[in-house]
């Protein structure tokens, strides 16, 4: 008889490096989807903290370009009107290509976007000149 003691463990695996296991590939069209939350996410807070309340925006509609573990991302989106233009554009960016990069690992080398409308703070009752 033999006791439990006895008996030795299996052998562990050798450990294969990391750079022979392979690579995880995340395609264009999650990346894409990826980008367009992080843009909602930045107009979100934007509107939140906007003086003035704008009608809802749009969803931003988004694209991605995925190379060798870099994107390049592209966002078309409303704005809301006033604001700032420049400094909404370039919080989004930065959001976007931060949010990204965390979520997938990528270096986002270039989030380019297109202002599709501008949508008036208060909605349509306020675009009447009384």
């Amino acid at each position: 008889m033999t006791s439990p003691r006895a008996a030795a463990p299996p052998a562990a695996p050798a450990a294969v490096p990391a750079a022979e296991r392979g690579a995880t590939v995340i395609p264009e069209k999650v990346v894409a989807r990826i980008a367009r939350r992080a843009a909602q996410e930045a107009l979100a807070h934007y509107a939140a903290t906007a003086p003035a309340r704008s009608a809802p925006l749009a969803r931003p509609r988004a694209e991605a370009a995925v190379t060798d573990g870099t994107a390049r991302l592209g966002l078309t989106l409303e704005l809301p009107y006033p604001a700032d233009l420049a400094r909404t554009c370039r919080a989004v960016q930065e959001h976007v290509s931060e949010r990204v990069g965390e979520l997938t690992g990528m270096r986002i080398t270039e989030v380019t976007l297109v202002i599709e409308h501008l949508v008036l703070a208060g909605g349509p009752e306020h675009r009447r000149v009384r």
